[in-house]
């Protein structure tokens, strides 16, 4: 069985701790849903809930020892696997389990490559979510019955540029993020309360990291981390 004692060795056990729970998705229904899960699985739990990728970082700078975060692919501020990517790299002991609608084998599997502790589907009944927490928190990597076999055959992938994402700081991913919204430089100065100067260093700072020269270089390359790109072809399509 996958553990996470190899991938995450600044992982500390539950021993005696009340667990913290970052819930990060931008739906309110869904994120009720996961409160409850949470809930049913550890009655303790102090969980907090985001909506954006901005306020998930918030959110784990907040809270450096959080036990762990159930992330949304798909929420404002995300693109794909680039919030997976950065907490990873920004946060190595943190646990972060996908929960997501994109349920194809293809997206599990990168999900799992880019350093997931878990895989949700959002269509899982509600006392499945809980089963996955509580592993997850009990050092397991958890996926749904039957998908650990039939993700095996499928060719495992860590992007080059995954990892470069993984280095970039958080106020250095928060600029990404609005280069990618088409934010001028202005505009990413006055939402980061910060000098435009400030804003320029950052942005040549993040391209020499990604190894890009402009604006569309890194926007084309961060299209690499969006879960369309994971799908075999004609899957997802209706």
């Amino acid at each position: 069985m996958i553990t996470l004692e190899n991938l995450l060795p600044g992982h500390r056990g539950l021993a005696y701790m009340t667990q913290q729970i970052i819930i990060a998705d931008d739906h309110p229904l869904f994120r009720a849903a996961l409160r409850q899960a949470v809930s049913q699985a550890i009655p303790s739990a102090e969980v907090e809930e985001v909506d954006t990728i901005a306020a998930l970082q918030a959110a784990v700078e907040k809270h450096p020892d959080a036990d762990l975060v159930l992330l949304d692919l798909n929420m404002p501020g995300a693109h794909g696997f680039s919030g997976l990517a950065f907490l990873r790299g920004q946060f190595p002991g943190l646990p972060v389990v996908i929960v997501s609608g994109s349920e194809e084998l293809p997206v599990v599997r990168k999900a799992i490559d880019y350093g997931a502790s878990g895989f949700i589907p959002k269509s899982a009944p509600l006392e499945l979510i809980s089963e996955a927490i509580r592993a997850v928190l009990d050092g397991e990597v958890w996926l749904a019955p039957g998908i650990e076999e039939r993700i095996q055959d499928l060719e495992g992938e860590q992007s080059e540029f995954s990892q470069k994402l993984a280095t970039l700081t958080p106020q250095q991913f928060r600029v990404l993020g609005m280069l990618t919204e088409g934010m001028l430089n202005k505009q990413i100065a006055y939402e980061l309360d910060v000098s435009e100067a400030t804003v320029k260093a950052h942005i040549t700072a993040l391209f020499r990291k990604l190894g890009v020269r402009n604006r569309t270089q890194a926007v084309i390359a961060v299209q690499q981390m969006e879960v369309d790109a994971a799908r075999a072809p004609g899957e997802g399509e209706s």
